[in-house]
């Protein structure tokens, strides 16, 4: 077994389903303990139960800055540190120019923007030198999606903020970058679909067309690149994005 993450704390926000919880099971392999966090108690139970007595679940949403007090305030009397902060939390809707609501706005921009924004201002102070923070962004941010074009915006946002703190955190020897997958087969994007599976699958076959590898990635694929990230093998890698997204926004 390898463990490039050995003895390191890592904090994973949205890791219950999808990548976060992908990304938190192999980091948990290489060595790591993880704290997840999920807005749904049911699904992050059953997310540590299958990663181990390495994973310790809290119940939180990133759009909360209460809730991000006490999960930092959980891990800094039980640790006292993090070495890795993987920003992950995040989601957004479909909705075309004409239909875009206030609602759709906030809560998009809540989650994706707001959400990463104390995330990871709130964990500086159990950071230091050789630190790692990594923030999702996505393949929308680099070109333009129908009915798509607020979570684009936002996820534009994320990759702007990793050039921002990269050079705000200068002198601290701590890493900031952006992680952008392409589409991957997870609960949140079919349920942009909603619940019939041939949609669902009509949706990621739509996508497949698009991406020249043919098909579309897996969570797992995500987390091999966050662990890259998250490990010294990437000790001068910062500020930049890492696309994951099988070809699709570099042709």
């Amino acid at each position: 077994m390898h463990t490039f993450l050995q003895g390191k704390i890592a904090v994973i926000t949205g890791g219950s389903t999808g990548i976060g919880f992908a990304t938190a099971k192999l980091f948990a392999e290489e060595g790591a303990k993880v704290y997840i966090t999920g807005r749904n108690q049911s699904a992050l139970d059953r997310a540590v139960e299958e990663i181990g007595p390495s994973a310790t679940g809290i119940r939180a949403d990133s759009a909360r800055l209460g809730d991000l007090d006490a999960l930092y305030g959980h891990v800094r009397s039980d640790v006292g540190r993090i070495d890795i902060l993987f920003a992950n939390a995040g989601g957004g809707s479909l909705l075309p120019l004409g239909q875009i609501t206030e609602e759709q706005v906030d809560d998009t921009f809540g989650r994706n923007v707001k959400g990463v924004i104390f995330t990871v201002q709130k964990a500086l102070p159990l950071m230091g030198r050789g630190g790692s923070i990594i923030l999702t962004g996505s393949t929308a941010a680099s070109g333009g999606t129908a009915a798509f074009s607020v979570y684009s915006a936002s996820k534009a946002a994320v990759r702007n903020l990793a050039r921002g703190w990269a050079t705000d955190l200068q002198g601290t020897g701590i890493r900031v970058n952006v992680l952008s997958p392409g589409p991957v087969r997870t609960p949140g994007l079919v349920g942009l679909a909603g619940d019939d599976a041939a949609r669902q699958q009509e949706l990621l076959d739509h996508f497949a067309g698009a991406i020249p590898l043919g098909r579309v990635g897996e969570a797992e694929e995500i987390a091999q690149a966050a662990l890259f990230l998250a490990s010294d093998k990437a000790s001068f890698v910062n500020g930049s994005e890492l696309f994951a997204d099988g070809g699709a926004a570099q042709v």
